[in-house]
């Protein structure tokens, strides 16, 4: 018997060498870094896109000021100044970004359920427009007035888009046509209310009566941070982050946000687990709807203090490029709200230019070009390569 002790019959234990576990191999830490390569490139390249669009949009916008018969060496730093240069106007730039910031989360709910809602403008009529009629009819004024006034506006813009939720779950109408429809619906419904002394029409003195609401009483206005002509903002951007902080949270951490992602990126899977198309497809509708309306209600009680026919002011519309730039992000909202809000606010300083304000719409619409066309043109090159490879496989 090999190995065994004749003296004690004990089987000797041999100790078995343990080979080291292997390292890995010269191949796959190649593999490694060349993927880590390959990422820094693609990054680097993104960055590289983004700039040259950026830079591109901004050519455009200064080449069509000088053909306003405007400087562009004025426009530019005027705009500046209306925003960021001293503390007076970063605070007008954080009271336009509150309101856009509410809309984009809204929006950012509803698309990622895979409905498109773009009638937010509207929304923010109906919501300020029902918040209106609150903080104007309820007394006595004061705080939980101007708590009952911003649910009023939630509420009416949550209402309104579930006329949206109505004709697309009932009738199949779809939500991009419908939404946008009922903006002009809204307008006039404001319209109408700002026509009538029992709803919101203003008593002019002396029997004359203007378009336009009474004003607020000041016991229902959001509270101001700072002294004018200081640094102050209104309290409406802190509702915005907290909004946006929450609908983030909800949407990437929770079961809830993952039926919603789901849903919007596969309805067909999406049943097969379990989840109702309609039931959440109109929860988060009423939820766009609803943070439209309280962007309203904000405009409302943070910076008009009066409703009239334009109290919208493009707010809907910007919001939803907001939420569009942002790739439906709510966190990268907050950032791009604030860029937006700055374009606002600056804007108000061309006419010391000689340039017309609408110009501002203009360079707008150039930045959300820019800043979608890198996304845009890397998902068309990534289609063609697929449809290469695939070529080429079928061909070997």
């Amino acid at each position: 018997m090999t190995g065994l002790d004749r003296a004690s019959g004990v089987a000797d234990v041999v100790p078995v060498p343990v080979p080291p576990a292997p390292g890995p191999s010269l191949s796959s830490a190649d593999d490694a870094r060349a993927a880590r390569a390959a990422r820094a490139r693609s990054v680097a390249g993104t960055v590289a896109l983004y700039v040259v669009s950026l830079a591109a949009a901004f050519a455009i916008s200064a080449l069509l000021v000088a053909l306003t018969h405007g400087s562009p060496a004025k426009v530019f730093p005027a705009m500046y100044r209306g925003s960021l240069r001293s503390f007076g106007s970063l605070g007008y730039t954080l009271d336009n970004t509150g309101p856009l910031m509410i809309v984009a989360v809204g929006a950012i709910v509803s698309t990622r359920a895979g409905l498109f809602n773009i009638g937010q403008e509207g929304q923010v009529a109906v919501g300020a427009m029902t918040g209106a009629f609150v903080a104007l009819k309820v007394h006595p004024a004061g705080g939980p007035v101007l708590v009952l006034a911003l649910l009023a506006a939630a509420a009416g813009g949550a209402i309104w888009a579930g006329i949206v939720a109505l004709l697309r779950f009932w009738r199949g109408v779809e939500v991009v046509i419908s939404s946008l429809l009922l903006v002009f619906v809204a307008e006039q419904v404001l319209f109408y209310a700002l026509s009538r002394t029992f709803l919101l029409k203003e008593h002019g003195a002396g029997g004359a009566t203007l378009t336009e609401s009474d004003q607020l009483s000041s016991k229902v206005q959001l509270p101001r941070f700072g002294t004018y002509p200081h640094f102050n903002f209104g309290s409406g951007l802190l509702i915005a982050v907290v909004l946006a902080a929450l609908v983030g949270l909800v949407m990437t951490r929770t079961t809830l946000g993952f039926r919603v992602r789901m849903l919007g990126h596969n309805p067909v899977a999406a049943k097969h687990v379990g989840i109702n198309a309609a039931r959440l497809g109109t929860v988060a509708l009423l939820v766009s709807g609803a943070c439209a309306g309280l962007a309203g209600g904000v405009l409302l009680t943070g910076q008009a203090y009066r409703i009239t026919p334009t109290i919208s002011n493009n707010v809907g519309w910007n919001g939803l490029l907001v939420a569009l730039v942002a790739r439906n992000n709510a966190w990268v909202a907050i950032g791009v709200a604030l860029g937006f809000g700055a374009l606002q606010a600056g804007g108000g300083f061309l006419s010391t230019t000689g340039v017309p304000t609408d110009l501002v719409n203009v360079i707008e619409a150039l930045v959300v070009l820019a800043a979608v066309f890198p996304p845009a043109l890397q998902e068309v090159l990534r289609r063609r390569a697929r449809r290469s490879q695939a070529v080429a496989g079928a061909a070997a």
